[in-house]
């Protein structure tokens, strides 16, 4: 049975007439009739009763068949459209990794306007660590990250999305507080709040070297995993934190933020792909990106 033995029952079916379903299918009467025949055949039951040689009505058999025909076709289209969507990038699933960083800027406005153009794709957020975005994309867990290199592997496809100096968040009471400018040689008898190295040890090192540039090592009074936690423990009057400029979109009561003094090296961020796992979906969020940030 062939997809054409349907559409020419359906034919025959609305016309209830062998003539006017052939002129409707641009085919000729004989061949048509003949077509029915077989399909009567292979399905092995009656759907036309023939009134005459050219005029039918459907049979009970043949009333039934067509409906099941109609919701076939239906269902073979929807397949045919979501085929086509899906090879469009504007259906399925992609799976995304962030660094809690990355929420305080751009990633938010590359969500809500990849959400807006492709309603039909299922985003599956994930926060991450650089390194475990990096295993992550190694193992097919996730599609894409929003990292901070430098990466260890060095297989991985990354455009730089963001550069960010470096700043200094204090508690508002803190004597620091009232210099528009902080020096980072004023920092060296302070208490710091940092995260642990292995959590990304591209931005620890960079905070690290820059007090090593004002001949100190920071005095590190707690170490916190998340930045909201750090701030946190900053607007309790723990300790004092070096973070990337955006960071400043953190709104904690009793915190605020100063530029440094000093040239400060750049936190880079960059999104992160495997290319060998390219998907449609993938590579319209990609477009979407760098409509944003290139």
């Amino acid at each position: 049975m062939e997809l054409r033995h349907l559409r020419y029952f359906i034919a025959v079916a609305e016309e209830l007439h062998f003539s006017k379903a052939a002129e409707r299918l641009h085919i000729a009467q004989p061949p048509l009739s003949q077509q029915i025949q077989q399909l009567e055949a292979e399905l092995g039951v009656e759907l036309f009763h023939r009134k005459t040689k050219r005029q039918v009505q459907l049979t009970e058999a043949g009333r039934v068949f067509l409906q099941e025909v109609y919701q076939l076709f239906t269902q073979l289209e929807r397949g045919i459209e979501l085929t086509q969507k899906t090879a469009r990038g504007e259906k399925g699933l992609l799976q995304v990794g962030f660094t809690s960083l990355v929420t305080y800027d751009s990633l938010p406005i590359i969500l809500r306007l990849f959400r807006e153009q492709f309603l039909e794709v299922e985003l599956v957020l994930q926060e991450l660590t650089t390194t475990q975005q990096e295993q992550a994309l190694h193992h097919q867990r996730i599609h894409v990250g929003f990292a901070h290199p430098p990466l260890e592997d060095e297989t991985l496809n990354q455009e730089c999305i963001q550069q960010e100096a470096l700043i200094v968040a204090l508690w508002e009471n803190h004597p620091l507080a009232k210099q528009d400018f902080i020096s980072i040689r004023s920092l060296a008898d302070q208490s710091f709040i940092m995260f642990p190295r292995h959590l990304g040890p591209g931005l620890y090192d960079q905070i690290m070297s820059l007090c090593q540039q004002a001949n100190f090592n920071p005095k590190v009074a707690q170490e916190a995993i998340q930045m909201q936690t750090i701030i946190s423990l900053v607007s309790a009057g723990i300790g004092i934190a070096i973070a990337p400029a955006s960071l400043q979109n953190l709104y904690r009561v009793g915190v605020v933020y100063r530029p440094v003094e000093e040239k400060t090296p750049l936190v880079e961020t960059a999104v992160v792909w495997r290319e060998e796992n390219m998907t449609p979906v993938l590579k319209e969020f990609l477009q979407v990106v760098r409509s944003i940030c290139c």
